[in-house]
């Protein structure tokens, strides 16, 4: 499992007239509170009504649409729940993004999909004034850039978080992803990319024989489960190949070929050319 350490990208307190913010997917964790106002929000095609005092919890991958329905004081943060080496390329998705297929890559995984926890869209925090605090504070602090202020908004997240997995933690043994569900498949094929992945392990996680999985998978998807997970480290490593220095050798590690010899194979079949044509100047 990759290290929890909360990375706040953005904070802000938005104070709006009514607004829309269109149809996106996030890469990251987005928080928001709800502090004057009502709101309508549409995650994952299910319409929630905020009214004030409430927090909205929307995790990484959903479709989102974002409604103002009144005058709004909305603080807000877009963060980082787990380390990534490259998280400051990562960005909040803008207005009508919602194909992530170049960055998946920078997606965050899913508490949901990590814990087995099922974190709501709708957060009732037991303790809410102290978490109203924490996170306005959070917000607060993160506006200036002194070193001090900021090691008080990353603290104040850590808290936050904390909050969130003490109060969801005793449903870990419980839930379970639903048969019918196959959101959480590509932030777990993003995430455990370069590991190998079994159907049988997919099928336990989905609580379905690997048969049937494999069938909902194909219907879902068009294409079977080794194949979406193909696609997804050549895409994965044609987005090495144009981005960064890395070798082949650790482009094919880090996507989860056996091999550099298996990794040049497969991406010429997938793209029609070797893997050194993807460069932005011939390799040393």
């Amino acid at each position: 499992m990759k290290p929890i350490v909360p990375y706040i990208r953005e904070c802000d307190f938005a104070v709006r007239k009514p607004w829309i913010m269109p149809e996106r997917r996030l890469l990251d964790y987005l928080i928001v509170f709800i502090q004057e106002g009502q709101c309508r929000f549409t995650v994952d095609e299910v319409e929630y009504r905020f009214q004030r005092g409430e927090f909205c919890f929307i995790q990484p991958g959903s479709l989102n649409r974002l409604e103002g329905l009144t005058n709004t004081i909305t603080p807000f943060a877009h963060m980082d729940i787990f380390y990534h080496p490259d998280r400051e390329q990562s960005f909040p998705t803008r207005a009508g993004q919602t194909d992530l297929t170049p960055y998946l890559h920078l997606l965050q995984p899913r508490l949901n999909d990590v814990f087995g926890i099922d974190v709501p869209v709708r957060l009732q925090p037991r303790n809410p004034a102290k978490f109203r605090d924490t996170f306005l504070q959070m917000v607060e602090c993160w506006q200036y850039r002194d070193p001090l202020m900021q090691l008080k908004a990353q603290h104040a997240a850590t808290e936050l978080l904390v909050a969130i997995l003490e109060e969801h933690r005793t449903d870990i043994r419980q839930l379970r992803p639903s048969a019918q569900s196959f959101h959480w498949i590509s932030s777990y094929f993003s995430f455990h990319l370069s590991e190998p992945l079994s159907v049988e392990a997919m099928a336990r996680r989905a609580n379905l024989s690997p048969s049937r999985f494999s069938a909902l998978f194909k219907q879902r998807f068009g294409m079977a489960p080794y194949q979406y997970l193909l696609e997804m480290r050549v895409s994965h490593a044609r987005e090495l190949l144009e981005t960064t220095e890395l070798s082949q050798e650790e482009i094919a590690a880090y996507c989860g070929f056996a091999d550099i010899h298996h990794f040049s194979k497969t991406f010429k079949k997938k793209t029609g050319k070797p893997p050194g044509a993807f460069r932005r100047r011939p390799e040393a």
